[in-house]
């Protein structure tokens, strides 16, 4: 069981042998003022990493407002461009080349000067292409552009298949939507079975289920919000969740879970809740 002291702060090992934030910020369907908000809220109330993709056309801002945070009278503990991770995401699977260029675009659009953890957004694209773009992504680590790779929306086999083709770099993590309401056994398995750090977007399920009474009846227990229930959820079964708020008091709660552990019987009870609840899209059985 995760001790009771996760927060914002707390880092989590990569198979690369580098670390990153336990907790991350989404900035999916966010854009202009509203992105530089959020980041900036986020940054103050103590979150360390975002989550963009070339996909949310947003980069930009993230970008800007990280760098607006180093230099502003809120940096008390004077952070610096490696204290912050940044994630972005490839939003199509074309090409070796594509991609490559593509990664260079990002690293450019976030003026950040590389990427923490840049991932294939999704299988889709066949395994042909799959592979290819998998060998941009080592290349653009081996160059600097990025420092750990990794996958999103990817089904066991695609994983198995990634791993068969004896990559020179092992994808560090698998973003997938996980909460109780869609648990996706399988997949989290294998990836804590072979060392990929699973990422959890939509750890809320985008609101859907705030007022389903178990998590209703959980959250009085626990004295929080539905959702630092969900996110702690998230964080005991050794998640990495990417809560999503544009706003300021939300962001700040979403984060606050440090205070409480669910206890083994109710974790259980809300990994009962799983109805495959698909909020967004759903790749991961895709050819």
């Amino acid at each position: 069981m995760a001790a009771k002291t996760l927060s914002l702060s707390s880092r989590i090992k990569l198979s690369n042998g580098l670390d990153m934030p336990r907790i991350h910020l989404g900035v999916y369907l966010t854009s202009g003022k509203e992105t530089v908000d959020a980041v900036k809220w986020a940054l103050e109330a103590g979150y360390r990493a975002v989550d963009s993709a070339q996909m949310y056309r947003n980069e930009r801002e993230v970008g800007s407002a990280i760098q607006s945070f180093f230099s502003s009278p809120s940096n008390e503990s004077s952070l610096k461009r490696e204290d912050i991770h940044f994630t972005s995401k490839l939003a199509s699977n074309i090409s070796y080349d594509a991609a490559r260029k593509s990664i260079k675009q990002s690293v450019k659009s976030s003026g950040l000067g590389y990427i923490d953890l840049f991932l294939l957004h999704s299988p889709y694209g066949g395994k042909t292409k799959r592979l290819d773009c998998w060998r941009a992504v080592e290349d653009a680590i081996d160059e600097g552009d990025i420092k750990t790779g990794g996958v999103s929306n990817f089904g066991v086999k695609h994983l198995q298949e990634l791993l068969a083709s004896k990559p020179r770099i092992q994808p560090a993590v698998n973003q997938i939507e996980v909460h109780p309401f869609n648990t996706r056994t399988a997949i989290t398995s294998f990836c804590q079975d072979h060392n990929i750090v699973v990422e959890a977007y939509a750890p809320l399920a985008r609101a859907l289920r705030m007022k389903h009474p178990t998590i209703v009846s959980l959250s009085q227990k626990y004295s929080c919000t539905p959702a630092q229930l969900m996110v702690r959820w998230s964080l005991q079964h050794g998640f990495v969740p990417l809560p999503k708020s544009a706003t300021k008091e939300r962001i700040m709660a979403n984060g606050d879970v440090g205070g409480f552990e669910i206890d083994t019987a109710d974790i259980r009870t809300m990994d009962g809740l799983d109805e495959y609840l698909v909020t967004d899209w759903d790749p991961v059985d895709c050819d």
